[in-house]
């Protein structure tokens, strides 16, 4: 239902009061505004506009993907000209450096020249993806970082539609080609496509894997086979779980031992983390003869035991 029709001048029909109506309207052209005037989150300004809805007017509350898709339909109108294309107000810095590396409807990319002089002079680059502070018509916002005066900035953002190897490849093959760059090493998460497209883009280049993202991974799988309680609770089994982690700092020849004498201090409840732990970091043994098959991540993406 259109805000045309609901705004129109009543017919000859006959209606019962519709009070509940009010509140609505009022709600959508609260929540255009505020998509128009903040860059908060799509689900942020829902939430924020929500707390104020009356329960009793709840019929007539359009559903939360509308209210998502308005919000969105606002911030373009407001967002680009009439050929798409970003506005100038934002192709600028405050230095007066273009900032707009590349845009099409598959990527965009935020950067100066200053930034990719900055990342040239850096061997040791970072990349990170963040799904959750992202423009809703993209899937999320891919940085690339160096380290200066021991700490770690960004220096590339992209906004890319999608996590697959083809996104991230089109990414760095855009960044790449501005000058001869000559990392030495890159450290990423563990998200397969970018896995895969460190591989294709920069073959010579030493990928490892964080050491965040590697415990982070541990934790997730805790929550889900619902050991969160067991793990708050029981002192023995948290021990536990921080030294299947800990194997990162195990030297490379000695990782699968230590897993084994790991997984022996475990209760039987523990069984599906460890078939995760095996089966994603470590490699399962072979059904017939002797050794493992290969993890899903190799023992030298996310050890780090040269590292420190």
């Amino acid at each position: 239902l259109s805000m045309d029709a609901i705004l129109s001048q009543p017919t000859t029909h006959s209606h019962a009061p519709q009070p509940d109506r009010v509140p609505a309207i009022q709600l959508k052209n609260d929540i255009k505004a505020r998509a128009v005037i903040t860059d908060e989150p799509t689900s942020s300004i829902i939430h924020s506009a929500l707390r104020t809805y009356p329960l009793s007017a709840a019929g007539e509350l359009p559903r939360n993907e509308a209210l998502m898709l308005m919000i969105r339909r606002q911030r373009t109108v407001e967002t680009v000209d009439v050929n798409g294309r970003l506005p100038e107000r934002l192709r600028k810095t405050y230095r007066d450096e273009d900032f707009i590396l590349h845009e099409d409807k598959n990527l965009i990319i935020f950067t100066t020249k200053t930034n990719l002089s900055i990342l040239k002079q850096n061997k040791h680059w970072f990349a990170d993806g963040t799904f959750k502070v992202c423009p809703d018509d993209y899937y999320q916002l891919f940085t690339l970082h160096a380290m200066m005066t021991n700490a770690i900035i960004p220096l590339v953002y992209g906004l890319l539609i999608g996590k697959n190897s083809e996104d991230y490849n089109l990414f760095f093959e855009k960044v790449l080609v501005q000058d001869n760059f000559q990392p030495e090493s890159i450290m990423t998460d563990f998200e397969t496509g970018t896995i895969k497209s460190v591989k294709d883009m920069l073959p010579n280049v030493l990928h490892k894997g964080c050491l965040f993202h590697f415990s982070q991974a541990v934790w997730r799988q805790v929550q889900s086979k619902g050991l969160t309680t067991k793990y708050n609770e029981d002192e023995y089994f948290r021990l536990n779980v921080k030294k299947l982690i800990a194997l990162a700092f195990v030297p490379l020849d000695q990782v699968i031992t230590g897993f084994a004498l790991i997984c022996d201090q475990f209760d039987d409840d523990a069984d599906d983390l460890l078939d995760y732990f095996e089966k994603t970091w470590i490699g399962e043994k072979r059904r017939r003869g002797a050794g493992r098959k290969n993890p899903q991540f190799d023992h030298k993406l996310w050890n780090v035991y040269d590292r420190v």
